[in-house]
């Protein structure tokens, strides 16, 4: 269960990180998995820095296992409120492979278009589920870098400006990014509107892993315009309060 300290936490900096919520019998089988998927199709030689995989969960039963067969989609919704989350379709694998000497200079939200387009909003969702799959107990070694709070001014930019702007990269003023920093079998939960971005991984001689879910709540589909102008449209009534 998680604290009212942590649903504050991240109801204001738009992140959660959550220790030792995988088990390890669950993590070490997912791990089998990823050495699977990679020695059946590895990066091209020269690959440094970021290579994925996305994969369809229900094909991929020990790699959905670290969502569904641990406390992690419980605590998920926790903060959406039990039984409103739809069960991921799809799973990424996400690597990060040294020595990649890189310092993003800003963040994005997921999204296909850099630039605002005249049409309808598509592909958004309302929090990104991470298992990290090594330990990241450093900086520069494949973390995720996230902007705190920015998932609050983006719903802002929204409201201000209208939700046609959405776009990967709307024009906010940006607080000092934050690298996630933890170990293996920790969750990471993060606000759609959170910014963030790729690190670098060079101050680590091991690849970095992570699994990404997106998760839903039934019926997002139907609302995006009003989850961009509002960041707790989504989520339960107590977790964005005050």
């Amino acid at each position: 269960m998680l604290s009212d300290e942590q649903v504050r936490e991240f109801a204001e900096r738009g992140f959660l990180l959550i220790p030792r919520v995988v088990p390890p019998d669950v993590l070490a089988s997912a791990g089998r998995r990823i050495n699977q998927i990679i020695a059946a199709d590895p990066p091209p030689p020269e690959t440094r820095g970021n290579h994925f995989y996305f994969l369809e969960t229900k094909a991929e039963a020990a790699l959905a296992a670290t969502l569904a067969d641990s406390p992690a989609f419980a605590l998920a919704e926790q903060l959406t409120g039990a039984g409103t989350l739809v069960p991921p379709w799809q799973v990424q694998v996400a690597l990060n492979i040294p020595p990649f000497s890189h310092r993003p200079g800003a963040p994005h939200i997921d999204t296909s278009h850099a630039e605002p387009i005249d049409g309808p909003i598509r592909g958004t969702f309302t929090l990104l589920a991470g298992i990290l799959m090594t330990d990241q107990l450093g900086e520069d070694s494949g973390n995720l870098w996230v902007w705190p709070g920015t998932h609050l001014t983006h719903a802002a930019y929204f409201r201000e400006h209208g939700p046609q702007r959405f776009c990967a990269y709307p024009p906010i003023e940006l607080p000092e990014p934050e690298q996630v920093i933890g170990r293996a079998g920790d969750l990471l939960l993060a606000h759609y509107l959170l910014g963030h971005n790729i690190g670098g991984n060079f101050r680590s001689e091991l690849t970095r892993r992570a699994l990404y879910f997106r998760l839903s709540v039934r019926g997002h589909e139907t609302h995006p315009a009003q989850f961009l102008q509002d960041a707790g449209y989504d989520y339960a009534p107590g977790t964005f309060a005050g």
